[in-house]
């Protein structure tokens, strides 16, 4: 009768526990491999945390690079354009509120920049987008080396600033330059592209489409390679020839890539500044001699950097930012309005 209360007492052990293990080991264990309880609500708290932490790591530095180069810039603008700020005095700011924004709306240099900036913009984008258009066309087609044209398209786009400029300021020199040696070649008498209103607009703006023409051909061109077969298959059986396909088939489809290309030449027409800067030399501030072909980055250089009036410079830079707040503004406006008509 002992025996079998003590049996009762100290049950057999486990089929699975191995030989010499005390009884009731297999019972106290967690399981193989199995981590103790507060080890596994650590690395369970810690998943969590990775889970939710981790996407906010990864994108951080792209917002402490903007905050540090692009926010803050752009609020310690606005402040100064709110205030009397000398370059040689930067300590002695003076309270100003919209006096500088004022200033603007009455100088005539400012309207004059702005217009120009208007100007050069059309006459670089309109010629720019249209050229493009064509390339791309052309490039659509099975053409012997289209890799090679590609990069020759690029090639422009690839080249400073600085290199093109100089490069454009010899072809328009007025005393042995090539475009001048040309007009005289079929009896036109040459021009002064430095000094001449419409001239130096147009010098300034064959710069910018060499540079830029072959860029957008390559935005096209991917937004053309993009459109179905079927489209052209089924204008093709409706008798519609190659320049009937590519007005009332291409052009339709590159609507939305042509208002994009459209933003993004007016944004950079709005900024334009290198080359018009190294186009007039010495003068290059001011925009020529009277100031025929000065932009507003030209002006607001001019202002900040030449003149050392800071709080207007930070005034026409806001200017310029509103500027390009209506154009994003009427893009998505035009932008809604295609997508309904689709």
């Amino acid at each position: 009768m002992s025996s079998s209360k003590q049996a009762l007492a100290h049950p057999a052990p486990s089929a699975d526990a191995a030989p010499g293990d005390q009884p009731g080991a297999a019972g106290r264990a967690h399981g193989r491999g199995t981590p103790p309880p507060g080890s596994s609500s650590w690395r369970s708290r810690l998943y969590r945390w990775d889970m939710k932490a981790s996407p906010y790591a990864f994108i951080a530095p792209f917002f402490i690079v903007f905050g540090a180069f692009s926010l803050v810039p752009l609020l310690y603008t606005a402040w100064y354009s709110l205030h009397n700020v000398q370059l040689a005095n930067l300590d002695g700011q003076s309270w100003a509120g919209l006096d500088n924004y004022r200033n603007l709306l009455s100088s005539d240099f400012f309207w004059n920049a702005l217009w120009n900036t208007f100007t050069i913009g059309v006459i670089s984008t309109v010629p720019q987008l249209l050229m493009a258009i064509g390339l791309a066309h052309l490039l659509n087609y099975k053409l012997r080396g289209s890799t090679v044209w590609r990069v020759v398209m690029l090639t422009p786009y690839a080249t400073s600033v600085a290199a093109a400029t100089l490069v454009f300021v010899l072809l328009y020199s007025w005393d042995g330059g090539m475009i001048n040696w040309l007009l005289d070649f079929v009896g036109i008498d040459p021009v002064n592209w430095r000094e001449s209103d419409w001239g130096s607009q147009f010098a300034v703006s064959s710069i910018v489409i060499w540079r830029w023409t072959g860029y957008n051909a390559l935005i096209y061109l991917a937004a053309m390679q993009a459109i179905p077969v079927d489209l052209y298959e089924s204008a093709a059986i409706d008798g519609a020839n190659r320049w009937q396909q590519f007005i009332h088939v291409t052009i339709p489809q590159l609507r939305p890539t042509i208002l994009f290309t459209v933003v993004v030449s007016t944004i950079g027409a709005t900024q334009l500044f290198g080359e018009p800067l190294l186009f007039g030399g010495v003068s290059g501030s001011k925009g020529g001699s009277e100031h025929q072909y000065q932009t507003l980055g030209l002006y607001m250089y001019d202002q900040g950097w030449i003149i050392g009036n800071l709080g207007k410079a930070s005034a026409i830079a806001w200017s310029m930012f509103l500027i390009l707040l209506i154009v994003a503004v009427i893009q998505l406006l035009i932008s809604r309005r295609l997508r309904k008509s689709q």
